[in-house]
Parts: structure tokens; sequence; C-alpha cells
């Protein structure tokens, strides 16, 4: 009955937040983009890409807003996630997303790490200690580029 509870509860929460973690930046697009990658580079995170959604857009005659996705991964601590579940493969690499909303801010939004558990079923028994240290590392990451600590 706890354990039903417990679901019930993250449930709920993952439906809140639509299993999205959403920061304002104090800075541009390109800025927190800038700083994202800073960290990365600093913490020996493997940078793959950074994708300018905007500048897809303008060559299809098309206008976006400034929107940048930047993947990232480190394979010491997504692998033993994939082992628990291979479809976590989908979600792995890790990927933020920085851009400017309607109201003109900038923001930057990853995937809730409950969620991505929650959503390929990884048993919190088969890499508990990694699970937490991933919420920890990428809320770091993110307030790091928004400029809201380090």
């Amino acid at each position: 009955m706890k354990k039903l509870l417990g679901l019930i509860l993250l449930a709920l929460a993952l439906q809140a937040e639509n299993g999205m973690i959403s920061y304002k930046s104090r800075f541009s697009v390109d800025e927190t983009t800038k700083r994202l990658v800073q960290v990365l580079r600093e913490k020996g995170v493997t940078l793959f890409k950074v994708i300018d959604h905007a500048e897809g857009a303008a060559s299809a005659g098309m206008k976006l807003r400034p929107m940048k996705l930047v993947i990232f991964g480190n394979p010491k601590m997504g692998t033993p996630f994939m082992q628990c579940s291979p479809t976590m493969g989908l979600d792995l690499p890790q990927k933020m997303l920085v851009y400017e909303n309607n109201a003109s801010e900038v923001m930057i939004t990853y995937n809730s790490p409950n969620y991505l558990f929650w959503r390929h079923n990884v048993d919190a028994n088969c890499s508990a200690p990694l699970q937490k240290k991933m919420g920890v590392v990428l809320q770091k990451f993110a307030k790091y580029a928004a400029g809201l600590g380090r």
C-alpha cells in the first residue's frame, strides 16, 4: 500500500511538471548556451551537438524565436541506466533546451530525471546512487547556465 501511494504521488508530481524542469535565465539565449557549453566542457562532459532551431526555421523561410538544443552526455552515468532499461537510449544522451518564450523570457529546460526513470521503468534498486546524482548534476548545469549559481 505504501509503495502504491508513493507511485501515485510521483505520478501526480510528474504530471504537474510535465516531466520538465525549467529555470528563467538572466542572459540571452546565446549567452546561456555559451555558459552551458562552458560548464559541460569544464566538467569533462561530452558535447555532441548544439542545434540552432531558429537557424533551421530561417533556412525554411520561417521565423522562430531564439532556441538552441544542447545535446550532451557522460557514458559513466548514462550506461548504467541503459543497462537497467534499454529504452533509456531513446532519451539519452541528455538534452537542454535554451529558448526565448512568448513573454520574451529566456528559459532553460530539461527532462526531469525522475520522469525519465518513471517513463522507462528504471528500478530504483538498479542504479539508485546515480539517479540522485543525475538530478543534482543537471540542476547545477542549468542553474549555472542561467546565472543562478555555480
